[in-house]
């Protein structure tokens, strides 16, 4: 088993191998980063997969998604759909127990859509803040991200208070 500062660090590393997989839009790569069953010893011709493992994954505003063909359709959409996207990630908090990781962190997402028009533009960029959790198990060939959640983070609301509003 290897030094608790190393297991973070290779956790950081997964987690940042996940983000910039989503940027730079390349589904193999984000595809490769997920658990399967195989990285856990499970052979999917007489075990369920679903009963070892089993991915999920939470998109803000989205149900839960569970088992890799449902989470991968999901980033497939999402990289079909999105001309520009970057993660500025602060607040990263990394715990590793065992075999286990938990990433927590803030998601500081700049989005583009594809162009509203035939000139080849970016659509309008798009900021939101959305919180993550993110949880990893250690395989044979590292790190694999296991689940995924993300909520968005309510804005406060920017008109006055009614002074008829309970406190």
């Amino acid at each position: 088993m290897s030094a608790p500062h190393t297991d973070v660090e290779q956790v950081e590393a997964a987690n940042t191998a996940y983000y910039e997989a989503v940027e730079r839009g390349d589904f193999e790569e984000l595809s490769a980063l997920w658990l399967t069953p195989s990285d856990l010893g499970v052979d999917e011709e007489y075990h369920d997969p679903a009963d070892t493992g089993v991915i999920s994954c939470v998109h803000p505003g989205w149900p839960v998604l569970t088992g890799r063909g449902e989470v991968l359709r999901s980033y497939a959409l999402i990289m079909a759909n999105t001309d520009y996207i970057q993660f500025f990630l602060t607040d990263v908090h990394v715990s590793v127990t065992g075999d286990t990781a938990l990433v927590t962190c803030t998601e500081n997402i700049l989005s583009g859509g594809p162009a509203p028009a035939a000139d080849g533009e970016l659509g309008p960029l798009v900021g939101q803040l959305v919180v993550a959790t993110n949880v990893f198990r250690r395989t044979g060939p590292g790190w694999k991200l296991w689940s995924h959640h993300a909520s968005p983070v309510l804005a406060e609301n920017d008109g006055a208070e009614d002074d008829d509003t309970p406190a």
